[in-house]
């Protein structure tokens, strides 16, 4: 028998524990070995013996290959509609239904996969920081890589806690190396990632992306909290030397890790976390980030994470030195690390903080017409938390010819399970409970839009961001900045005057600054009216743009 708790070798009684609670929920013969918590060098030493592809780079991160899939399958994702939970979901363009029956052909499947392999994992971890509010969740997979990976997102149970885990709370199924049948009810494809909040499960089929089983315990927290009367979000969160937190929203390429990431703060998270009546707790035990183009230089954290208990996905290092050429996207561009939060110098532990003092809504606008930054009215907050916008740049990706709007609902549309409107009432009222201050800041075009103006300075948003945490800017003047009638400082300290107003900076004609306002305006009422029109009050529909 090989197991271990990442300590000591794991009693007789335990592994008897692991093989009767398998066999039970899943048909696990007992003669098969179940390796449960293992340390990472026993995990590394098995994906290095049984998977192909997967070796040690030069700094002693393992590194392995996800197969065909690179990222997530959104359209591949469906919650079963059962009677305990149909009725709070928010069906349609994120959460699709799936019956009770083809959940379980495809469990079946999955399970019978399982039960093939000659060797199992099993990793027990916890999601949450707060011990009011985490959940027991038990990981049961076919490959050391996808082992280690939870082992570094989830929160690391103590050998006592270990002992007395007992029963999980929501167990993933992992047989993503095995497809699912297109031909069960409702599969459109041998990709399956499935939900049961019934039977508190999830499986995977067609896909070995570990990203599948962060996000998806990210969506199974988005559920459970929510009914514990406590506010999920996908955001960043860090904590200043007096203990004031400061909550960053925001899509792929607007700076929240960046600027959450602050030397003179603590991290708190880096992505998923959880608003109670005591604070702010992360839901991981570690971090996911992108490696593209990484260097020492620009993000010494990240770089020097990136060591003995890291997971390297998807790149690309010299075989004789293995050093890795972060720059290289011949595998694809989503190049990945995961990596325990303590790796982090400046890392929080606990994961755990006070009440948030400060919301900050990140967006890179590519059209060049929303200030640098904006103080929000609660309203305000609300309609732009729910809007999650952000702009893609011409040249991203093929036939994006000029920036384009892309709008996320709550800075997280695709991990939503109850209606956006749940999600953002609640965020007001802790903000209305709390009087926390919230902010629209744009990290992208000043000037004018993609390809004319320039983006914003990081020095400049720096700045920004400090001139909201040392107090500057909740008692900064302001004007009203028309058309989105938001409230832009007239100075920062740090910042030119002039950028702070696009309507000075813009540097072509006033016809074609118009232009771009309105467009961008048009574009969020769209989104609004389509999206959230029927669940918004009034005031919230009255704080977007007007036309």
């Amino acid at each position: 028998m090989i197991a271990s708790n990442g300590m000591t070798t794991m009693t007789k009684e335990h592994a008897d524990e692991i093989h009767k609670s398998l066999h039970e929920v899943a048909r696990v013969d007992f003669s098969k070995p179940i390796i449960r918590n293992a340390s990472i060098a026993v995990l590394y030493e098995e994906a290095l013996a049984h998977e192909s592809g997967t070796g040690l780079t030069a700094a002693g991160a393992l590194v392995t290959d996800s197969g065909a899939k690179k990222g997530r399958s959104p359209k591949d994702k469906r919650i079963v509609e059962e009677d305990s939970s149909k009725n709070d979901i928010w069906w349609g363009p994120v959460n699709t239904g799936m019956s009770e029956n083809s959940f379980m052909v495809n469990r079946e499947r999955a399970i019978d996969y399982l039960n093939t392999r000659e060797r199992l994992y099993v990793f027990d971890g916890f999601a949450g920081w707060d011990p009011k509010y985490r959940i027991k969740v038990r990981v049961v997979c076919a490959r050391a890589y996808h082992a280690l990976f939870m082992r570094n997102m989830l929160i690391r149970p103590t050998a006592e806690e270990l002992a007395n885990f007992g029963e999980p709370d929501f167990t993933i199924f992992n047989a993503g190396e095995f497809p699912a049948n297109r031909y069960t009810t409702g599969m459109t494809s041998t990709t399956s990632v499935c939900l049961n909040f019934k039977r508190a499960e999830m499986v995977i089929l067609g896909t070995q992306y570990a990203g599948e089983m962060k996000k998806g315990i990210f969506t199974v927290m988005h559920y459970y909290m929510p009914r514990a009367g406590v506010l999920s979000l996908h955001s960043s969160a860090n904590e200043g030397p007096d203990g004031d937190v400061s909550l960053f929203f925001g899509l792929s390429g607007t700076g929240k890790t960046t600027l959450s990431a602050d030397p003179s703060r603590f991290l708190i998270g880096d992505d998923e976390h959880c608003w109670s009546d005591d604070g702010v707790f992360n839901i991981e035990g570690g971090c996911y980030a992108k490696t593209i183009d990484l260097s020492g230089e620009k993000e010494p954290e990240i770089f020097n994470a990136i060591r003995f208990g890291s997971v390297l996905e998807n790149v690309v290092f010299d075989p004789l030195t293995r050093v890795v050429d972060y720059s290289d996207k011949s595998k694809t561009e989503n190049t990945r690390c995961a990596y325990p939060i303590e790796y982090i110098p400046n890392a929080k532990l606990p994961c755990t903080g006070s009440h948030p003092k400060n919301i900050i809504l990140l967006t890179c606008d590519a059209f060049g017409v929303l200030p640098p930054v904006s103080k929000l009215t609660p309203e305000q907050a609300m309609y732009h938390f729910m809007s999650g916008y952000t702009a893609k740049i011409a040249g991203t990706e093929e036939g994006v010819t000029e920036p384009e709007a892309t709008f996320s609902a709550c800075f997280g549309q695709p991990f939503l399970v109850w209606h956006p409107t749940k999600y953002a009432t609640m965020l007001a009222a802790k903000m209305q409970e709390h009087k926390a201050d919230a902010y629209l800041v744009n990290t992208g075009w000043n000037g004018g839009p993609y390809g004319v103006g320039k983006r914003v300075a990081l020095k400049y948003t720096r700045a920004i961001i400090d001139a909201i945490h040392n107090g500057e800017l909740s008692k900064a003047e302001y004007e009203v900045y028309p058309k989105f009638n938001l409230s832009i400082p007239k100075t920062c300290t740090g910042v030119p005057s002039e950028i702070l107003n696009p309507a000075k900076t813009w540097s072509g004609s006033k016809e074609s600054y118009e232009k771009s306002l309105n467009k961008l305006a048009t574009l969020f009422t769209e989104n609004f009216g389509r999206m959230h029109a029927d669940k918004a009050t009034p005031e919230v529909i009255a704080a977007g743009p007007q036309l």
